[in-house]
């Protein structure tokens, strides 16, 4: 199976947050991603663990 990679764009779509917000969590490398040429692409599968693993660790 193909591994969904998603734009900028699509990620702060599917997180509901602000596009520079996406910006700098990537940069930070606070969120899983790769800079390819001047853009970020990201894998929904590791932004997929990435947010559970923050999510188990706000609600304990």
């Amino acid at each position: 199976m193909k591994e969904k990679v998603l734009t900028s764009e699509e990620v702060s779509s599917y997180f509901r947050i602000p596009k520079l917000t996406v910006y700098k969590l990537a940069k930070d490398g606070a969120i899983p991603a790769a800079k390819v040429g001047k853009h970020w692409r990201f894998k929904k599968c590791e932004l997929d663990k990435w947010f559970r693993k923050k999510q188990a660790s706000t609600n304990k």
